[in-house]
């Protein structure tokens, strides 16, 4: 259908979605940016009327209140969606006109208990497509043990609720009818999304494992809950900055792109209330940093990781970061609640290297390299920072520290004046697992970049199963 758009953000693997018809237009849980919905909207010539939300978000934070502010257009959010903010809270069955077409509100609890799909009727009133939020992922569904703490239920009672919710809710629908999910490949809202974006639901009948027809709900209850990691420390608080309201995304830029002095910058390292994040290309970083900062890089999961390993939404960040992306920095910060950027380095990492100031270097090995070398002189323990299911497939080392984790250790199982080969799956783990063990005083570190697949071919491997080191 021509009347829909999908925006696909590859760092946060999430989609939201702009509808438009016959001068008017919803969007559907849009990122905390407004400009790429205002700027359709323009284009187009038509206003937007609603802003449906799926769900409150955990893994971003949302972008309905400055929409709203900005454009008038109404908040929509299903049954048991409490909140801070003025918005209106559908019932099951409620429909929504935008020009030609019609939303129709379908209750699907079990992600969290205000889960809501959106049922997109066409022109002729024919069901057409279904905006899923977490409920249904292409080949998965929403992890159910995320709302527990503000619900006193089990992840077994939400897994309940979301079994029902697919079989009397969704399966029913045509075969036609086309799934949008808010998440593919790479989000921590669920456990093995494809990485395809949009499906037909009979397809996904034929291929999810949560719609097998002859699943009980036991089954699903069971499958739905295995393996599930711990979900990454930032959800609950991006969760409760949907549900209660956050501050403006203008003052927040205004805010972080102030460009700070080399004097000024170093002043700022020094201050304990204040994080050095380096967001340049990991071999950048390896090569020459700040020290004391942490690097995540923008070319990765850049609002993941920082939403996983920074462990306080109001951290004062001061910016390390390639010219030209300070904007872009600051920005996908914010998409994850991080507010209180102050500032980035101006002139960026070279201006100071040329000052003389201190920098400090992280040695590092290409793959290959290790492996020659690792083979000759294995007396270095070697730490594995990817996660428990990579590491279970193949590894080499009885040492699985998943980066995943770090926020939450003390790294005391390792020791300090220990030699320490690390290694993830690429090298950009990797290098932000070395960036915050650099920062506790582990000195004789050398990071590893290159594929894994090349460590898992070399006589290294150790295939099977040992046990993960992680803290509660």
């Amino acid at each position: 259908m021509k009347h829909i758009e999908q925006i696909y953000t590859n760092c946060l693997a999430q989609g939201s979605y702009f509808i438009e018809s016959d001068g008017e237009a919803a969007v559907i849980d849009p990122l905390r940016e407004s400009y790429p919905y205002i700027q359709r909207a323009q284009e187009k010539g038509v206003k937007i009327k609603y802003i449906f939300e799926t769900h409150f978000h955990a893994d971003f934070v949302s972008g309905h209140l400055d929409l709203a502010a900005k454009t008038g257009a109404t908040i929509i959010y299903g049954p048991k969606a409490e909140t801070d903010f003025e918005k209106h809270m559908a019932t099951d069955g409620d429909e929504f006109k935008v020009g030609k077409l019609t939303f129709r509100v379908l209750h699907t609890p079990g992600h969290t208990p205000e889960s809501t799909t959106y049922l997109l009727l066409n022109e002729e009133g024919k069901e057409h497509a279904i905006f899923t939020g977490d409920t249904l992922f292409i080949g998965d569904v929403g992890r159910p043990d995320l709302a527990q703490k503000a619900t006193n239920l089990t992840q077994e009672d939400l897994a309940g609720w979301l079994y029902d919710s697919l079989r009397i809710k969704i399966m029913p629908l045509p075969d036609d009818v086309i799934v949008y999910p808010a998440h593919g490949a790479g989000s921590a809202c669920g456990k093995n999304m494809s990485s395809e974006t949009w499906d037909t639901l009979g397809n996904q009948k034929k291929t999810n494992y949560a719609l097998r027809p002859d699943m009980t709900k036991a089954e699903f209850i069971a499958e739905v809950t295995d393996g599930l990691m711990m979900p990454p420390q930032y959800f609950a608080k991006n969760a409760a900055l949907n549900k209660k309201g956050y501050g403006s995304l203008d003052q927040v830029m205004a805010q972080g792109l102030r460009a700070i002095s080399i004097e000024d910058f170093d002043t700022l390292r020094k201050d304990d209330s204040v994080l050095i994040l380096d967001v340049r290309e990991r071999w950048a970083f390896v090569r020459g940093h700040i020290p004391g900062s942490l690097f995540v890089g923008l070319d990765g999961s850049f609002a993941p990781w920082v939403g996983a390993l920074i462990t306080d939404l109001k951290q004062k960040i001061a910016i390390v970061c390639p010219e030209g992306r300070e904007e872009e920095t600051v920005r996908r910060l914010a998409r994850v609640g991080y507010d209180n950027a102050i500032g980035y380095l101006k002139g960026g990492f070279s201006s100071w290297e040329s000052s003389n100031k201190k920098v400090s270097r992280l040695e590092t090995l290409e793959v290959e390299d290790f492996i020659d070398i690792y083979k000759t002189n294995p007396d270095r323990e070697v730490i594995d920072v990817r996660k428990p299911g990579e590491y279970d497939a193949a590894h080499m080392t009885p040492i699985n520290m998943p980066l995943d984790y770090f926020a939450k250790s003390d790294f005391s199982e390792l020791a300090i004046d220990q030699p320490y080969y690390i290694h993830c799956r690429s090298g950009y783990r990797s290098t932000v697992a070395a960036s915050i063990l650099l920062s506790k005083g582990f000195e004789k570190l050398t990071n590893v970049i290159g594929s894994f697949d090349k460590i898992k071919t070399s006589d290294l491997t150790i295939e099977g199963s040992c046990s993960t080191l992680q803290t509660n």
